[in-house]
């Protein structure tokens, strides 16, 4: 699988030739296709991604997915109200945990 027509490279970044199947899920169809979906914006994705993740307890891929949904127009502001919001829905801990990801990834500690 070539992913030289992509334009979204951030699984080849990661992952080389290491994982070729991963690289070209990652950044041919979630990213080239799935993002560019336009039945809802970035900044929408964005929200959506950080809510899943949260919920699931994925705090290391909230690392990468706060700075991106920063990028694609969500404040920080926004982010830190929907992680707090989603601690009564997904669990404090995991609201605690992204929380403390969010003000690494925010500069702000």
């Amino acid at each position: 699988m070539t992913d030289e027509t992509t334009g979204w490279t951030g699984g080849r970044n990661t992952f080389g030739d290491f994982a070729p199947g991963l690289v070209h899920y990652t950044d041919r169809v979630l990213f080239d296709e799935v993002w560019e979906r336009p039945e809802l914006s970035k900044r929408d994705r964005s929200l959506v991604t950080v809510a899943a993740l949260l919920a699931g307890g994925n705090v290391e891929q909230l690392r990468f997915h706060l700075a991106f949904a920063r990028d694609n127009g969500a404040t920080e502001g926004e982010l830190i109200e929907a992680i707090t919001h989603l601690a009564f829905y997904a669990g404090w801990p995991k609201a605690m945990s992204a929380m403390a990801m969010a003000k690494e990834v925010f500069g702000a500690g």
